[in-house]
């Protein structure tokens, strides 16, 4: 094989790079310099650990989902932390991400992402946080850790890098970014854990307005809510797939199938097919 001028891809060396990659969106330079400086005190620092943002505080140069595929395209962490710029670190650190992190591989090796709060089954939830409102502390927890997600809270997301996940490229906006995540996971083949890591978010003392409230704020949720919807009804929406050497039915339904995956039926979609491409035609 030396004749041929290629590289065999499990010979190439990586390159030296940070084990964690903390990326934020912000709007807030203060708040942000204060979480950062709680992380640095809990062991957060370079060049174990990399810095990123996106400066939406003059305008919004991009929305949660473009800004989550910059950074998960640009951080070289082996984790990639998607943070609130409104988060401080008080009880827990690097050091209990750090078995985190080992605890839930030992696990489950295919987990790609970790929370501190989400959904698990419909009605259930899991979280273990401080919140703050106003002036007001509420100390939240729910849940055994870890418990198995299908939704992520966006204050606290790890991903993991070599899941190579992204946020959906047709969705836009500021909300439910953390459940498309759990969502392309769930179809790559990867799962999702609410685990026990303890911060403060102080979404509420916020100094200043956020940038949609009110009425706005709940029509702009609503909306990505139901594109969100709209878009996972199209992806899972039963159908026949045709390859060039097989064609099968795919659905969530085993009845459905169990029925529509025979050569009778195959027969049938063929033909059906074929006189609606002939009536196109005439």
């Amino acid at each position: 094989m030396n004749d041929i001028n290629a590289i065999e891809i499990d010979t190439i060396t990586p390159e030296p790079h940070p084990k964690y990659s903390l990326c934020t969106l912000l709007t807030e330079k203060e708040q942000y310099i204060d979480a950062l400086a709680s992380f640095r005190a809990a062991g957060f620092n370079e060049p174990e650990c990399e810095f990123l943002y996106i400066d939406n505080s003059a305008a919004n140069k991009y929305d949660a989902y473009a800004g989550v595929n910059r950074f998960l395209q640009k951080a070289q962490g082996d984790y990639i932390i998607l943070c609130h710029q409104d988060l401080i670190l008080h009880a827990d650190n690097r050091e209990k991400l750090d078995q985190v992190i080992d605890d839930i591989t030992r696990l489950d090796p295919n987990w790609a992402l970790l929370g501190n709060a989400g959904g698990t089954v419909p009605g259930q939830q899991a979280y273990h946080l401080t919140e703050y409102t106003g002036e007001e502390k509420h100390y939240l927890r729910r849940g055994t850790f870890p418990a198995k997600a299908y939704s992520l809270d966006e204050n606290f997301i790890v991903v993991r890098k070599s899941a190579n996940l992204g946020a959906s490229h047709d969705l836009e906006g500021f909300h439910l970014y953390g459940t498309d995540l759990c969502m392309i996971a769930g179809i790559l083949g990867y799962s999702a854990y609410v685990v026990d890591f303890h911060l403060w978010h102080l979404g509420g003392a916020s100094t200043k307005p956020p940038a949609t409230s009110g009425a706005h704020a709940t029509s702009t949720f609503d909306k990505t809510r139901q594109n969100l919807l709209n878009k996972y009804q199209r992806v899972c929406s039963p159908r026949f797939i045709q390859t060039t050497c097989t064609i099968f039915y795919v659905s969530a339904s085993r009845l459905k199938n169990s029925l529509f995956n025979n050569k009778h039926v195959f027969s049938i979609q063929k033909r059906l097919n074929s006189l609606r491409n002939n009536s196109r035609t005439e």
